[in-house]
């Protein structure tokens, strides 16, 4: 599915209740995971002991933090969606967040995204979009949820 380009609350609107795209893959390295670990000062030996977790842990490797892959959401949602004449994008809302599989260093992940609503709130318009976090060879996905955007647009 090749990227869509929004320039107004209309654009957008015309994809509520449907399903909008996929992202490309994205590897989580185990040097992302130890950049995420050190800006969130999570330094827990399940994210960073390769050796540790290959005899400790159930996944046997080290696995990504959950907040690292829910906060590539906003840089996969970019490979869905151009959206233009825009003065801004604010992560407005998580309504749920369910984590169903860690996700192991080295696996790939990819955004799949429904637009649940689109409404204008006197110039502000609030996305509710459905999300799922795949991974690559996997049928359960690392997470699913609703999130929410908030886009001010020119």
């Amino acid at each position: 599915m090749s990227k869509i380009t929004i320039r107004s609350f209309a654009d957008l609107q015309h994809y509520e209740g449907t399903e909008i795209g996929v992202s490309d893959y994205h590897t989580i390295t185990q040097e992302q995971i130890n950049l995420f670990a050190d800006a969130t000062l999570d330094h827990q030996w399940i994210h960073l002991d390769a050796e540790r977790a290959a005899t400790e842990s159930p996944f046997k490797s080290t696995i990504a933090h959950g907040y690292l892959t829910v906060s590539l959401l906003p840089y996969l949602w970019g490979q869905i969606i151009s959206i233009e004449n825009l003065k801004m994008q604010v992560n407005y809302e998580i309504e749920s967040l369910r984590f169903n599989q860690a996700v192991a260093v080295n696996s790939a992940l990819r955004l799949r995204v429904k637009l649940l609503s689109a409404k204008d709130l006197r110039g502000v318009i609030k996305a509710r979009l459905e999300v799922t976090m795949e991974i690559e060879g996997s049928k359960k996905p690392a997470f699913t949820g609703i999130i929410t955007f908030l886009y001010h647009f020119n």
